[in-house]
Parts: structure tokens; sequence; C-alpha cells
């Protein structure tokens, strides 16, 4: 290829097919070339030498020149030349101290080992140059459906063949119990494009939440106007789906247009998730009929929801729970994604228990630390102070207010309250001693004291334990074992953290001790 006897148009022509072929710049391949010729060159005439090679783009000459620098002295024979030695190669005038000269080499047949390396080089970059551009193309197509041909099957995984590149469809990925098999046309849904050291990667999804709302996407001409907004989308692939959506319109009915004339619509999109139910919900700003709605076919009696915790309690009736749980939890699982809140669902009977039992408690540690009789601790939580802290930190007016209760006994009731308050303090700061809980974490912001003795009993004594905690280990969350949603219990759970204050309490632990 690097043969003085190489014709010049073919080398142009070679250019041409190597570039329509990869599909990559011309320019790219011929400075390939050029790098291989230069390697090659450097072999033959000394890898100490500053060599230039040169393709002419219209003829294919080949040029091969030494640079060298006009210096005052030599140091460096290879790299440079006195100006009088520069004169005498270019007669030009106007050469200076700190140009540059360039000597042409002849043109030679550089060996078998040289042709090789150059073959290489191009190859090498050739091949990076393909690479740079699949990822260009694939790179604006992350998050939307692609479409190819199943090539093979690797330890679960799909290997699919788009055109000019694979993309991977992990085992887990893929719609449980759906039969896959080589040289089907596969669609599915491309979350991510990663460049890499060996090349780029394409992942692919047929279980993704956006498969779903992409193919409703396709398939209903006012989600892709912009008409109809696809809210939020939570999936069991191959079994069940929620969908809610929301029409910018008010003539238009955003699930009627989404099911179709007869279902026509919809039901393309479960032949194509191989009969996965699909639950299509208006999305409205009323969160308690959202909730009601997202939760069909259970009827809902009473919705209790805590903004701030992000969680809900849903009451109804004996005959409705299991609807609203649903087999496996897969619904109450699926409202809870499809809204962003935590939801708990008792019955009636269940939340009258837990209102009494909670009444009770409350009344309880009235009676037992201000050392009131039960009725006038019953009268005091049913009256909106269910606490020794509210207590404390009211008025004697706003307690005289309740009937049976003077200004002189509201007065009383306060100072128990404070009293019982320090008292508490004091033994609370012997426990975290007695704990060993440092100073650090103590000291830390927003940290009170009964946090410290529940993390202090739990091993976690030091500031460090507790920056490198999660927001679900103090607050609770949900974990999904063997398809069942189960409650992780949080070591501050008592305390009704919001999500938002215990990341900010874990984030001022970790700039102390992370600064």
């Amino acid at each position: 290829m690097l043969n003085k006897g190489l014709d010049k148009l073919e080398l142009l022509r070679i250019v041409d097919a190597v570039a329509n072929e990869k599909s990559i710049d011309k320019e790219l391949v011929i400075g390939s070339m050029e790098s291989a010729i230069q390697k090659a060159a450097l072999t033959k005439f000394g890898s100490d030498n500053n060599i230039e090679v040169i393709i002419d783009r219209e003829s294919g000459d080949i040029k091969i020149q030494k640079v060298l620098d006009i210096v005052e002295n030599v140091e460096d024979s290879a790299r440079e030349i006195t100006l009088n030695d520069a004169k005498k190669i270019n007669a030009n005038t106007d050469l200076k101290i700190g140009d540059k000269i360039v000597e042409e080499l002849p043109q030679v047949d550089f060996g078998r080992i040289a042709a090789q390396s150059a073959k290489q080089v191009i190859s090498s970059r050739v091949r990076e140059a393909e690479k740079n551009r699949q990822y260009e193309d694939f790179i604006d197509k992350q998050g939307q459906i692609l479409s190819g041909i199943i090539k093979r099957l690797e330890y679960g995984n799909v290997i699919v063949d788009l055109g000019k590149a694979e993309g991977v469809i992990k085992k887990d990925e893929l719609i449980s119990r759906e039969i896959l098999k080589t040289g089907d046309r596969v669609k599915a849904y491309c979350y991510e494009v990663r460049k890499e050291l060996k090349g780029h990667q394409i992942f692919l999804s047929r279980a993704h939440p956006q498969f779903l709302a992409k193919l409703f996407f396709q398939e209903v001409p006012e989600i892709y106007e912009g008409t109809i907004e696809i809210k939020s989308v939570a999936r069991d692939p191959g079994s069940r789906a929620k969908i809610c959506v929301h029409s910018q319109d008010s003539s238009i009915d955003p699930v009627g247009a989404c099911v179709g004339m007869r279902g026509s619509r919809v039901q393309t999109i479960v032949n194509e998730l191989h009969g996965e139910k699909i639950d299509i919900i208006k999305w409205t700003e009323d969160l308690p009929t959202l909730i009601s709605e997202s939760l069909s076919p259970a009827e809902i009696q009473r919705v209790l929801i805590d903004q701030e915790n992000k969680r809900i309690d849903i009451i109804l009736t004996e005959e409705n729970l299991s609807k609203a749980i649903g087999r496996r939890g897969q619904n109450v699982r699926l409202a809870s994604k499809l809204t962003n809140y935590e939801i708990d669902i008792l019955t009636e009977k269940e939340d009258s228990e837990r209102r009494q039992a909670e009444f009770k408690d409350r009344t309880e540690m009235l009676v037992k630390n201000l050392e009131v009789d039960e009725t006038l601790g019953q009268l005091l939580v049913s009256e909106g102070f269910p606490t020794i802290e509210d207590i404390a930190q009211s008025s004697s007016e706003d307690i005289s207010k309740i009937d049976a209760i003077d200004e002189e006994t509201a007065k009383e009731l306060i100072n128990r309250s404070k009293e019982t308050l320090v008292k508490e303090k004091e033994a609370v700061a012997e426990k975290l001693k007695e704990l060993g809980v440092e100073e650090s974490l103590i000291n830390l912001k927003n940290m009170t004291q009964g946090m410290l003795v529940i993390l202090g009993q739990k091993n976690i004594k030091k500031l460090s334990d507790f920056a490198d905690l999660s927001s679900d280990e103090l607050i609770g969350g949900y974990d999904e074992i063997k398809g069942k949603k189960i409650r992780i219990e949080g070591y501050l759970e008592e305390f009704s953290l919001s999500r938002k204050e215990a990341d900010e309490l874990i984030m001022s632990a970790r700039e102390i001790v992370y600064k």
C-alpha cells in the first residue's frame, strides 16, 4: 500500500471506498494514512527526526518532509539547523532565527514490516473513527424506542443487531416469561448509551417504565402532538402497568384517546408487551381523587395525607382490602410508584384501633409524667395537647379555655411539664454518657437527645458512623423481597422526620467528617 509504485489516483479511490463503507469523514481517512506513512518514515529515516507527511487531496501525491527549527546554535542536528545552512536549502532571504524549514525526503519503498505497521495504524484509526461515529449516531437515540433483529443470546442477555451497531437487553430488562429467539425482530427502549475504552455500549430495555410511555407516544397521535401528557408510569413488566395521563384540551378525554376506538390503540401496546394489563388513569391535582383512582377497583372510604413525609394512609372497608392490595401487593405497589407516595392500607377497624391506641398511649404518658388523673389526661389529649412539649410551650390562657380547667390549674400543668422536660434532659445526658455517644454527634445541629439515645443503642456513637447512613435507614422505607413489598423500619422513625430533614442531617454530618 505504501510502495513507491502505488498509483496515486488508486490511493484516493481507496480513501473514498473506506470513507463510504465505514460512513466516516474522508479527511479522517487521509489523516490516518498520513500518520501511518509518518510512522513508517520515522522507522526508515530515524525516530529522532521531526517528519511531516502530506497527501495532496486532489492528485494523491505523497510528500514526505523533514521539519527543522532554525536556531543560532544547533544542539539537536535531527531537529535543528543554523540560519546559514537553512539558506543553502532555501534561498528565501526572509528566513530568520525561530522560523521552520522543511527538507523534502525521497520517496522510498518502506519495506514489508513498515508497510504492515502503517496498515495497522490506518486500521486502528478507522476503527476508532467508526466507533466515535456510531456513538454520536446513537447518543441522540437515547430515550427512544429502537428496533432490530436478535443476533444471539448470551447467558440470558439478548444481543440485538441495530444495523450499524449492536445493542444489549440484559436479562433483568426483559419482560418476564417472554420467549425471544434468534432472528426475531424486537422493539426496546434505549435507556443508556455508554462510551467505554473498548467501544460504546447501547443498553436496551423492554421492562423499563418509559418503554410503555414511548409505545403510547407512538400509538396515540394526541400524545405525539403534545395535547395529552403522560404524567407518570409504573410497571410490573409482563403482568400489569399503570399510566397516568392529562389532557391540555378539556374537550379531549385523555383516557378515551389512549384506549382508542374499541380499544384498538391500547390493544396494540398490550400485544407488544405480551398481554400486560394496562390501567389508564386520568390525572388530577386533587391528590385524594388521584390516589383513589390509582387503587381502582377498590372503593376508598378516607384518605389521610402526610405531604411532608410523602406518606398516605388509605382507609377502606374489609371487603375492599384485597382489591386495593392486589395479588401479591401488586396494585398498591404500582399505585405507590405512580403517585410517588408511600401508601399504607388500613381497614376501618384497624384505623379505629390505631387511633384508640394512640389516644391511650398519650393519655398514659400525661398521667404518669404530670401526675394528673386519667380524666384530665384524656381531656388534654382530646383538646389538642397530646404531649408534654405541647403543654410546656402553651400559655395558661390557651389551656384554661378547656372546660373544667381554670387558670391556676393551667399554670400548674405548664410548670410540671417544664420540670419534667428538664429532668428528662438531665436523664438523657447521663444516658448518652453511659452509651459512649461522642460530643461531635451530640452537637450536630437539629439532632435531639431522644434521637441520640436511639442511635447510641443502635451502636451509632460517632459522627462518622452517622455520616455513613442513608435517609432510608433513618426514616424507614420499603424493599421488595420475592415480589412482596416489605416495610423496613428506620432508626429514627418514631420522630416523624421528613426525607428532606433526614437528608439534611446526614449531609451536615458528612460536611464535617469529609471536609
